[in-house]
């Protein structure tokens, strides 16, 4: 069973059982997800190089393996505030509008260095608007590029190192450069 089945399974079974019978019949027939209507293919296409930009494909798969971009879409429109629901959707066409303003071509046109440099002045950008304590749409395709990839198949068996059963506990162990990190649920 993948992730995206146990979750749905759970969500069922507790959300069955919250929801009576009114609330259901209101919402029949209305799109629960609303992710076809507020994103794009393209927009989820430019998501997933956003994503592939930050957590580039290595040695191991990079964002983009794990459809990230998908993941934003579902958590930007299932998990958030309409608030920052609205940032995230401007911030789409802002990296667009500042790749044509930066390079004259759109993002998804320019070069993996080309974008490296744009979300680097981008990043330094979210770190004066958190400052402010404003929410800046980078800062959350940020957290949700990680959260996706890190818990996807992709990042937890590939990029993650996973024990089922550790044995016992151990509160220090060495750790050099380049080992792996564990994934302990």
């Amino acid at each position: 069973m993948n992730r995206r089945d146990a979750i749905s399974t759970v969500a069922m079974l507790l959300g069955g059982t919250l929801i009576n019978t009114d609330a259901f019949a209101f919402n029949l027939g209305k799109n629960v997800s609303g992710a076809v209507s507020l994103f794009s293919a393209k927009d989820i296409a430019l998501l997933d190089e956003i994503a592939e930009t930050i957590i580039p494909e290595t040695n191991t798969p990079g964002a983009k393996a794990a459809k990230t971009g998908e993941f934003m879409t579902v958590m930007i429109n299932d998990c958030y505030s309409s608030n920052n629901r609205n940032i995230f959707i401007k911030g789409i066409t802002k990296v667009d509008e500042e790749a044509k303003s930066k390079f004259s071509k759109g993002f998804m046109d320019c070069s993996p260095q080309e974008r490296k440099s744009l979300l680097t002045v981008l990043d330094a950008e979210q770190k004066e608007f958190t400052k402010q304590r404003k929410t800046h749409y980078f800062k959350i395709m940020k957290e949700l590029t990680l959260l996706g990839y890190f818990t996807s198949e992709v990042g937890g068996t590939q990029q993650l190192v996973y024990v089922e059963v550790p044995g016992r506990y151990d509160a220090c162990i060495p750790y050099k450069k380049g080992d792996p990190v564990y994934l302990n649920p």
